[in-house]
This record gives C-alpha cells, sequence and structure tokens, in this order.
C-alpha cells in the first residue's frame, strides 16, 4: 500500500478535530502510547484547536487489527510494532494532508506521547532508510524535513531498539518540546534525555520541561498501569507548555 492510501486508512480510523472555518489550518498530528488511543489526547486536540490548528488524534491500532489487549501484550512489552514500523502512519498521514483543501500540509505539528514519542523519533532517525523500515514502498523523509514545523515528546521511549540516541537525526529537523518524568517507571527519564542530549549535540533546539515527582502517564486520568499516579495540575501545565509551543512554531 502506498502512502497516501495507507493515511486515508488510518484517518478513517483516527479523530479529525478542526476550528470553525474553511482553513487552510495548520495541523496537529497527536500520537498516542503504546495502550492505544484514550480520551486525554482529545483535551491536547482542543487544546490544539484553540490555538487555531486543526488535530487528528491517530489510532495506529484500529487499522491494523490490533486490539485493546494485543497492544498490553504484545506493543508495550516491545514484541510488536516497534516506533520505527509505527513510523510509517506519520508518513502517511503527512501524504494523504496534501489533499486536503483544509490543511495547510506544509505547516504541521507532531506530539506524541511515550511509544508515540518513540514513533518520531525513529520517523526521523531511520533517515533514507524510511521506505524499507516502514513497509511503505513511498515513504518520504523529505515530508519531515519539508512539512513539520515542530514536535512534542512527552515522556516518549527512547531505549533500545530506539534509533535516536544511537543514530540522532542527520542533524535535521524541527525545534523540540520535550517533558520528561522523574519518578517514570515505565520508560525512565534517563534514556530520553540522552537522546534529547544527542539532537541538541547535532544543532536541534531541544527545550525539556522536567517534573522531578512525577510519573509515566501522569495527565491520563483513566491509565490502567498501576504505576501512573494522575496529576491534574500537570496535566493543566502540559496543555499550556503544548498551546504555548503550538503558537511558536506558526511563528517561525
Amino acid at each position: 500500500m502506498d502512502s497516501a492510501a495507507w493515511g486515508a486508512k488510518v484517518v478513517e480510523h483516527s479523530r479529525v478535530f478542526k476550528p470553525e472555518g474553511a482553513g487552510p489550518f495548520p495541523v496537529a498530528l497527536i500520537l498516542h502510547g503504546c495502550g492505544g488511543k484514550t480520551p486525554f489526547l482529545e483535551a491536547y486536540a482542543r487544546t490544539a484547536v484553540e490555538a487555531g490548528y486543526a488535530a487528528i488524534v491517530v489510532d495506529s491500532f484500529r487499522p491494523r487489527g490490533i486490539s485493546s489487549l494485543n497492544a498490553m501484550l504484545f506493543v508495550c512489552t516491545g514484541t510488536k510494532l516497534p516506533g520505527v514500523k509505527r513510523a510509517a502512519d506519520l508518513f502517511a498521514v503527512l501524504a494523504w494532508l496534501e489533499a486536503q483543501a483544509w490543511a495547510d500540509h506544509d505547516q504541521v505539528f507532531l506530539a506524541g506521547w511515550s511509544h508515540g514519542g518513540w514513533t518520531i523519533m525513529d520517523a526521523y532517525a531511520v533517515g533514507e532508510d524510511a521506505a524499507r523500515a516502514t513497509g511503505l514502498v513511498d515513504a518520504d523523509p523529505a515530508r519531515l524535513r519539508n512539512q513539520v514545523k515542530g514536535a512534542l515528546l512527552v515522556y516518549p521511549y527512547a531505549g533500545y531498539p530506539g534509533l535516536t540516541e544511537r543514530r540522532g537525526w542527520g542533524g535535521e529537523g524541527p525545534k523540540v518540546w520535550s517533558v520528561l518524568a522523574g519518578k517514570d517507571r515505565v520508560v525512565g527519564w534517563k534514556s530520553p534525555s540522552r537522546a534529547l542530549e544527542r539532537l541538541t549535540r547535532d544543532g536541534l533546539a531541544v527545550d525539556t520541561v522536567f517534573h522531578a515527582d512525577a510519573t509515566h502517564a501522569f495527565d491520563d486520568d483513566r491509565a490502567n498501569d498501576p504505576r501512573a499516579k494522575y496529576r491534574p495540575d500537570l496535566f493543566g501545565q502540559t496543555r499550556d507548555y503544548f498551546g504555548r509551543a503550538l503558537i511558536e512554531t506558526l511563528k517561525v
């Protein structure tokens, strides 16, 4: 399947939010963690709409027939759909956006939580090997370079077999905003920090917020992992941080 066709299938199972009017609107692509598309991400989509963006909460599981149980058993354990494979969704939705009159496809912001952050990082780090690695024959890294203007990574997975710490993004990429949690017992904070440091060494602009007393999924009030503790205060702060990143990106 080519990128535009896969993108249409992914969006069919996703949820699209738009401001009032015909557009074209800048677009925020929101990528869920390994537990799947959960309601709290729709609050971030509404934050994007308030900033003047359309937002797509991308569902990477339903188009692949991955159930919630299989996601927990196989995706969350790293045995199925690693970040580099899931990156097919990014290349595909970017291609699909090019044919949407309501979308400013050259003004895209990527936002990923946990596994979604891994997906964004691997999409950049895989470089010119994107087609082979994702399985999309026309996966084009130029779309990332040309269409994406900013990225938010919230408690992203960055350990093995993630590519960013080892390979970087080839010295290219948008400004990165990130949120790490000091009591994260799922992905930790040291591996994400090393990956972000690699990007900084390679010359990318990276802004990081570190919540020393926060756990993984601190902004998900329905997280079913006993290691997660919901923090409504930090949820609000992260939504504000996201909104500021979106607005700043439009000014560039």
